[in-house]
């Protein structure tokens, strides 16, 4: 992200940043609601994941609910944050922030680095680095998944439009902060859904309200 532009103080701050934003993104709230609320351990259920969409699966809207807004709001609670302990570079924090929530969120250490796979923190840090892109892309999720009842067709078409839209958004120069952390999130995204686009394209990925094989 241009750190060769920064001085050895800020990429000391930058450092400390990213470690903060891990923690944050590491909280596990999908296993530690289903957990708490008397659902079981989320691993255990449906796809193993600790997202919001398996939460789903357990039958308790209110806990997948409280989930998607959780992990949606670890993801920009890190970024401000960024923008908060370096308001003098606010620009590569809160990109920073941003990378390391979602990283936190995908490879959490507390779970032997077993995780989710990034949408809700992605799209909460997404809102946070640009309020614009953001809501685009909440609504690109939302429209397709409600269109074709497939999550995952909405999230990666969230995740595909990301990049571009920060790109636009922020100067139109792809090598920023901003865009190129967009840009890292949304690969991570994508890669971590690569059995869902395998199930996609043999047309055997399971739609909204029906429980995984």
């Amino acid at each position: 992200m241009m750190t060769e532009t920064l001085p050895g103080y800020v990429l000391q701050l930058l450092a400390a940043i990213a470690v903060l934003a891990y923690g944050i993104g590491s909280i596990p709230f999908g296993l530690l609601l289903t957990q708490l609320g008397g659902a079981g351990d989320i691993r255990a259920i449906g796809s193993g994941n600790i997202g919001a969409t398996n939460v789903l699966r357990t039958g308790r809207r209110g806990l997948a609910a409280a989930t998607l807004l959780l992990d949606g709001g670890k993801g920009a609670f890190a970024v401000l944050c960024g923008f908060i302990l370096s308001p003098f570079h606010t620009a590569p924090a809160m990109a920073v922030a941003a990378l390391f929530a979602v990283i936190g969120h995908c490879f959490p250490i507390w779970l032997k680095f077993k995780g989710g796979k990034g949408v809700a923190t992605g799209l909460g840090a997404a809102l946070a680095l640009s309020p614009l892109t953001g809501l685009a892309c909440c609504a690109l999720w939302l429209g397709v998944a409600r269109l074709t009842k497939i999550s995952s067709a909405g999230a990666l078409a969230a995740f595909v439009a990301m990049p571009v839209l920060l790109t636009l958004l922020n100067g139109g120069d792809p090598r920023s902060p901003i865009p190129l952390a967009g840009l890292l999130i949304a690969l991570l995204v994508i890669a971590r859904h690569h059995g869902n686009i395998r199930r996609l394209l043999n047309g055997t990925e399971p739609r909204i309200g029906r429980k995984n094989p």
